[in-house]
């Protein structure tokens, strides 16, 4: 068998880099995953301003880098390259990848979730400039101004919500004629003097001269196409957890998410779910670095036997 580590992380975002960050500082050796650049969802973000510690801000992209050096300051090694298949249940934890299988005392899995897309032209391109995902993250942009928000659930509403304290209007789009949202947000959303409701509806297209201008509402009921201006959308239809390589090894919520608690542990000894993958109230960077921290607590715990 090839080299053990104490600790292999799955997944290079702010919940996978602060977990090696506390490892390595507790002197553990530690192997970081990831599939593609350093910082995850961050790094589809221009502009973060709700991350502590940077008054002026700072681009996803950077933050994440800075998160990447910081862990491999204190030892953390990372190799680029997707794991395709795992081995959870032993003592000694597989993780098979493109380049090889590596061994581990303990796994931390931090592979996120990614919005759900609706696949439209200019979608993607858009992306930062009039379309976005988060609300919590991105809505300060679109203050006294007009957005759209694309959903009937509880993301959808919560969005609304939120954004109604800081738009100047907030149009909800929803296919059907009534919300999926718990009646607790529905409610919410009809006292509010500045969201209109445009129902049986979806959005057919998104107009742009090089950011979000305005969209085109298809309406299901009679394939009638209005335009509507507006200085951007958000898409908020759900997220998909990336947890296909673990539902044979873990146990998953209803939505695909790894049931752990707060201090990360789950159904497995020794495997740790940190960051958006884990099932939970809120997902922002700022709780995922708060489970980073927290599976390397529990997995210093569990290799020190305590």
């Amino acid at each position: 068998m090839d080299k053990i580590y104490d600790a292999i992380i799955i997944g290079g975002g702010p919940a996978g880099y602060t977990a090696a960050l506390y490892a390595c500082r507790a002197g553990f050796s530690v192997l970081l995953i990831e599939k593609f650049s350093a910082g995850g969802q961050m790094t589809e973000t221009q502009m973060i301003d709700n991350y502590p510690g940077f008054p002026d801000g700072i681009d996803g992209f950077t933050l994440g880098y800075n998160m990447q050096k910081g862990a491999e300051r204190f030892g953390c090694e990372t190799i680029q390259t997707e794991v395709v298949a795992v081995k959870l249940s032993g003592d000694i934890k597989e993780i098979g990848t493109a380049d090889g299988t590596f061994y581990g005392k303990t796994v931390v899995i931090a592979t996120g979730a990614d919005h759900k897309h609706l696949g439209l032209p200019g979608e993607e391109a858009l992306t930062g400039k009039g379309v976005g995902y988060c609300a919590t993250c991105d809505g300060m942009f679109y203050r006294g101004k007009i957005v759209m928000v694309i959903g009937g659930g509880n993301s959808a509403a919560g969005d609304a919500a939120y954004l109604s304290n800081i738009c100047e209007k907030v149009i909800l789009v929803h296919r059907r004629d009534t919300l999926r949202a718990e009646k607790l947000y529905a409610d919410s959303l009809k006292k509010a003097e500045n969201i209109d409701f445009m129902w049986n509806s979806t959005l057919s297209q998104i107009l742009s001269d090089g950011k979000v201008t305005g969209a085109i509402i298809k309406n299901v009921k009679d394939n009638t196409l209005s335009e509507v201006k507006v200085d951007g959308i958000f898409i908020s239809i759900g997220r998909t957890p990336n947890t296909a390589l673990f539902c044979d090894e873990l146990s998953l919520d209803e939505d695909g998410y790894i049931i752990a608690d707060e201090s990360t542990k789950t159904t497995v000894p020794g495997v740790f779910a940190a960051g958006d993958v884990r099932k939970k109230p809120f997902r922002q960077i700022v709780t995922a670095v708060s489970d980073g921290a927290n599976a390397a607590h529990s997995l210093e715990e569990y290799l020190l036997g305590r």
